[in-house]
């Protein structure tokens, strides 16, 4: 009995230790990155998704590669709302070269919340990203705010 006990007790303590070291690994490879074009990189999928607001205050959507390099659109449907939760407005995409275009422009405002679905294909599970789309300049970074990288703001949460 005694034995028993102590064998199931060194095989939890394994199995928290290499969950516990699977989790540190998960959390450095995806520290905050922005995309190549500057926009909030969503590291959920493979390939990766750049979510970036143009000039034009439409959103282009890229996959990223681990390597950071563009990768061709495939079969992968997109669907991003956001603003007013009485009134969102919802943006589908069409392909234009080696990224997706929004149909419709950002909504006028700051502090937008977003939801971002990614599904594999038509018909797969999707992958939901949600975060407010602010698109204030960073103070320390080149990015906007949505996709800052830097670590400012922080010392006003401890």
């Amino acid at each position: 009995m005694k034995s028993k006990l102590i064998t199931t007790l060194l095989t939890l303590a394994l199995a928290f230790t290499v969950n516990a070291a699977d989790k540190d690994k998960h959390d450095h490879e995806h520290a905050a990155k922005a995309g190549p074009t500057g926009g909030k990189l969503i590291t959920e999928v493979e390939p990766h998704v750049e979510f970036f607001v143009n000039k034009d205050k439409k959103v282009e959507i890229r996959f990223i590669d681990d390597d950071m390099k563009v990768v061709a659109p495939g079969a992968q449907v997109i669907s991003v709302t956001l603003g007013d939760r009485s009134a969102p407005t919802k943006l589908s995409f069409t392909k234009d070269g080696d990224k997706l275009i929004s149909d419709k422009a950002v909504p006028e405002g700051n502090d937008l919340p977003t939801v971002v679905q990614i599904r594999e294909k038509e018909g797969a599970k999707a992958v939901t990203e949600k975060f407010n789309l602010n698109l204030e300049q960073c103070p320390t970074c080149k990015n906007k705010e949505y996709a800052c990288t830097c670590a400012h703001g922080e010392e006003e949460k401890k």
